[in-house]
């Protein structure tokens, strides 16, 4: 029986994701339902901070589905990505043995489902429900581990070598993300759909801002998103992402903040930035100090 669609239409895929909580734009609809349609990789690339992540995770709140999550990093290895041998109970099955058996059938009892130890790559592709895998910051990791991600992008399987090659009963829908800190092999932007994400406009992410933060007074929330757009372009070590507005939106609502004044932002900056020189920088480009 085939799989029910993750989205019937980019109108659907955009409807759905606000409901979870997302606001998709067409461009990020129309992907979203087509990696659904077309069961292919979603790459999002982008600046930190502009919801990429998240929308892996609104996908999975919409569609009902588990997010198993792969988070990359440097030196992230096939043991920690696909899957690896339990060695402390294979050494106490030969123990235990007694070398009363011959090699091969022991290799043979030692490398079976019952030592096997599965990663999130492997989990992915054994789930039978609806599931969204979330390979994070892909380009944090090294260009090795790229290959081991080539049979599953293209193929939804896995092969180990001494059970065989595990294909995916429900394919997963696979969400990379990157934040370009350096470029990804042609082979893996081959098997995905490409989305380019960036910082939304003023009159989206003030949409996005009330609409994570009800309660929120609409002239506070306009002189946030003025303020955060004016910090975003001092280039900054770390620009304020959409998830720090929110939580600067938050902090106004605590404090009972009704004008965003030089004050209020002077005393409330560490919300949104996270290294003294940033900072610095802010408070003597905006005039915070006079």
């Amino acid at each position: 029986m085939p799989s029910a669609p993750w989205f019937t239409s980019p109108a659907d895929a955009i409807e759905r994701l606000g409901e979870a909580g997302y606001l998709a734009d067409a461009a990020t609809g129309t992907t979203a339902y087509l990696a659904g349609a077309l069961e292919k990789p979603l790459l999002i690339e982008g600046p930190a901070g502009v919801g990429k992540t998240e929308l892996a995770k609104a996908v999975a709140r919409a569609a009902g589905a588990e997010l198993v999550r792969l988070q990359c990093y440097e030196g992230l290895d096939e043991a920690r990505a696909l899957y690896e041998w339990n060695y402390k109970k294979q050494l106490l099955a030969i123990q235990a043995s007694g070398g009363e058996q011959s090699w091969d059938r022991t290799h043979d009892e030692i490398f079976t489902e019952e030592f096997l130890l599965t990663r999130p790559l492997l989990s992915a592709i054994r789930r039978e429900e609806p599931t969204v895998l979330l390979i994070d910051e892909v380009d944090k990791t090294d260009v090795e581990v790229e290959g081991l991600l080539l049979e599953v992008l293209s193929d939804f399987q896995v092969t180990i070598p001494e059970l065989g090659t595990i294909s995916a009963v429900r394919r997963p829908f696979v969400v990379l993300t990157s934040n370009a800190t350096r470029e990804l092999s042609e082979a893996v932007k081959r098997r995905c759909l490409f989305l380019h994400l960036d910082y939304p406009d003023a009159a989206r992410e003030r949409e996005i801002i009330t609409a994570a933060v009800p309660g929120l007074d609409d002239a506070v929330a306009t002189q946030l998103v003025e303020v955060v757009a004016r910090l975003r372009d001092l280039e900054l070590r770390k620009a304020p992402s959409i998830a720090e507005s929110i939580d600067w939106a938050r902090t106004l609502l605590a404090l009972e903040i009704d004008d965003l004044d030089d004050a209020a932002v002077d005393a409330t900056l560490g919300v949104v930035l996270k290294h003294v020189s940033d900072t610095e920088r802010a408070v003597r480009e905006l005039k915070l100090r006079r």
